[in-house]
């Protein structure tokens, strides 16, 4: 896709005006597009609907002002709070053993590597090549921080574990896929933070870690790990930024996009504006487009529409977590290594089902409930308190 290429070029010369013009043939057309298939519907709702199906603007913006009303104090509190120190993730850690620990927590995940390849790109993904028998996910090494790539890994682990969870009989259908990307991004938020940042989780791979770099990690522990990567502060990229500022990174790009479908924005002003959001939501000063507003592909690809969904993923997961405790011991599970238990979980509950619900009669089975935002709030709070005494 041409804007693709261009959106890497852009991005590597930090020079968004080279992007512009094709960005706003993305926007035109993905625009166009939603009025010739619901004409008489607000077409950035239908860019919305598109990926997670009965969503409204109306509840998305009532969503995100929920969110909003909650996160900025709680961020505002821990910013006045000790701050952690996370040092150790940072130093000089070679490739060879990134790409170790990476296949290491494949293995743990419980992934198929017979049908799971890993590889790498300049923005981490993750693909089937025409059914859930071929999985493809993809990192970024980088060799300042093993934590980045370590995340990406169980992220973009999450997403695979959900293609590869579907039954065998939906295979090379159009049910063999997730439902919609909010329940999708509810397994790889899930796995990634739920599961990958919890205690117990730290404890559990911090022996691999000491073993690939014993230099690095001589002289800290996994209590130290826990707390290095629940960090919470305030930064320019949404796919490093922590469980509790992300949606604030989330909502930065709602608004955008939801303006520039309703003629308030221009692309030519879109950089200042992102720039703007970042310093009054974030409270930090983008330097440059690279680190702004040229950070994501989603939009090169034509994913307008697609953001909310991870922070819809975030606050599914945490009730599916409310759900999932009622029948497994989550926590004893994740110490031993084990993740047969909740696997199997989200297999019979999520996975298997592939595309044969809405996400509206999927969450129904599964909470018997209506969908609460609550539970990720209240789980993102007791984390803050945990931590920083908050």
């Amino acid at each position: 896709m041409r804007s693709e290429d261009v959106w890497h070029r852009a991005k590597e010369a930090s020079d968004f005006v080279m992007f512009a013009p094709l960005l706003e043939e993305v926007f035109a057309t993905a625009k166009r597009f939603s009025l010739y298939i619901e004409p008489d519907r607000d077409p950035y709702e239908q860019r919305l609907d598109d990926y997670e199906e009965g969503l409204t603007v109306a509840a998305c913006d009532a969503f995100f002002a929920k969110l909003r009303e909650r996160i900025v104090p709680l961020v505002a509190k821990v910013s006045a709070a000790p701050q952690v120190d996370d040092s150790l993730r940072f130093g000089e850690f070679p490739v060879k053993e990134q790409e170790e620990l990476a296949y290491y927590l494949m293995r743990t995940m419980g992934l198929d590597l017979g049908h799971v390849g890993l590889s790498t790109t300049e923005h981490p993904f993750t693909t089937n090549l025409g059914s859930h028998f071929d999985e493809r996910i993809t990192t970024h090494y980088h060799t300042d921080d093993f934590a980045s790539s370590m995340y990406s890994v169980v992220h973009e682990g999450g997403h695979a574990l959900y293609d590869t969870g579907s039954e065998d009989g939906l295979a090379y259908t159009a049910l063999d896929c997730g439902v919609s990307m909010g329940i999708h991004e509810s397994q790889s938020r899930f796995y990634e933070n739920i599961i990958g940042r919890s205690r117990a989780f730290c404890e559990l791979v911090f022996p691999k870690i000491a073993e690939l770099y014993p230099g690095q990690m001589a002289g800290h522990n996994a209590e130290e790990l826990y707390h290095a990567v629940n960090k919470v502060q305030p930064s320019l990229i949404r796919t490093e930024a922590d469980e509790v500022t992300y949606s604030l990174h989330v909502m930065i790009r709602y608004e955008l996009e939801k303006r520039i479908f309703a003629g308030q924005l221009a692309i030519a002003d879109l950089p200042a504006e992102w720039n703007r959001l970042y310093k009054e939501y974030l409270g930090v000063d983008v330097p440059d487009d690279k680190h702004g507003v040229l950070q994501d592909s989603h939009w090169s690809s034509g994913l307008i529409g697609y953001f909310p969904s991870y922070a819809l993923g975030n606050a599914y997961g945490a009730q599916f977590l409310a759900k999932m405790r009622e029948t497994v011991d989550v926590d004893a599970c994740i110490a031993a290594g084990d993740f047969a238990p909740i696997n199997a979980w989200n297999r019979e509950n999520i996975w298997r089902h592939g595309h044969r619900y809405t996400p509206a009669q999927l969450l129904d089975r599964i909470y018997g409930a209506p969908f609460d935002p609550e539970f990720y709030l209240t789980y993102l709070e007791t984390k803050c308190h945990d931590i920083y005494g908050v």
